[in-house]
């Protein structure tokens, strides 16, 4: 980009850290082996793959989800043991505090993905000409975007006390998720695109607010998945929303998600970003 710079003063003499080379296949990673995660709306769809996946790896996982879900159930079939759930609204700071308190009596808390979230579809004015009721509006946005910063701050304030981990030198990752509609907002989405556009302008200025903490915060924002909110669609509607994503034409899988956020935790240059997640779908207006 610049050859004059690079012809003057190569590579090799550039001030990069001094720390010993590593081979080219080998990069520092976050190792949740040992390490405590809480995932919030884990008892299913999203939440519950990511919960799966950082069992497998070694994490503790504790799950955050409300009193009516089935949380209990996801966590006793978590592998390996130390696995909890905690009934909690995202929204509730007494309620995720003590989530958090009980997150960190299990051993360091190093990791928290944010997969809580509501959908509550409305126009700003109806067909008969009223409103949408602003309690509405708020909910969502309550729910999806307060939500998402209330556990976050609580959680972040736990992870500031971590020992910084031998390998990376981190005190804890935070995954959050938003969503395309944060971009390709359709009609009637006003209110989750909203909530979801605000969890993808808060990125930056949490992971720059972190920083200093050695905390990363990323953000994935999915397309349209193969979740329990997703299959009480009727089937003709599913089969159009499958076949307008591009390449693959199909719902994505958990699962993929989950491995995008494991990737995100591993991974130790990943911060301040904001990753669709959607097979380059993009929404038209209904």
């Amino acid at each position: 980009m610049y050859p004059g710079v690079w012809a003057a003063q190569p590579p090799a003499a550039l001030p990069y850290p001094s720390r010993a080379a590593k081979p080219a296949r080998e990069y520092e990673r976050l190792d949740p082996r040992g390490a405590v995660a809480i995932v919030t709306g884990g008892a299913s769809g999203l939440g519950a793959a990511t919960a799966q996946a950082l069992a497998e790896r070694g994490a503790t996982v504790v799950i955050l989800d409300l009193p009516t879900s089935r949380g209990e159930q996801t966590a006793q079939s978590l592998p390996g043991d130390g696995h909890a759930f905690h009934p909690a609204d995202v929204q509730d700071p007494e309620q995720v505090q003590a989530a958090v308190q009980a997150a960190t009596a299990r051993g360091p808390l190093r990791i928290l993905v944010n997969c809580a979230g509501i959908g509550t579809p409305g126009k700003v004015v109806g067909r008969n000409g009223t409103p949408m009721p602003l309690p509405q509006f708020a909910k969502v946005v309550g729910v999806n975007l307060i939500g998402t910063f209330n556990v976050t701050r609580l959680t972040a304030a736990a992870m500031v006390t971590n020992e910084p981990t031998p390998d990376t030198g981190e005190r804890g990752v935070i995954v959050n998720t938003a969503s395309i509609a944060a971009f390709d907002g359709q009609i009637g989405q006003a209110s989750y695109s909203a909530s979801k556009g605000g969890i993808v302008g808060m990125t930056l200025p949490l992971a720059r607010d972190l920083a200093a903490s050695s905390i990363r915060v990323c953000t994935i924002a999915p397309g349209i998945f193969d979740t329990p909110l997703m299959n009480s669609a009727p089937e003709n509607v599913k089969a159009v929303l499958a076949a307008g994503v591009p390449n693959p034409s199909r719902f994505g899988n958990p699962a993929e998600y989950a491995a995008l956020a494991l990737h995100i935790i591993e991974n130790a240059y990943l911060n301040g970003e904001v990753i669709r997640l959607d097979g380059a779908l993009r929404m038209p207006p209904r």
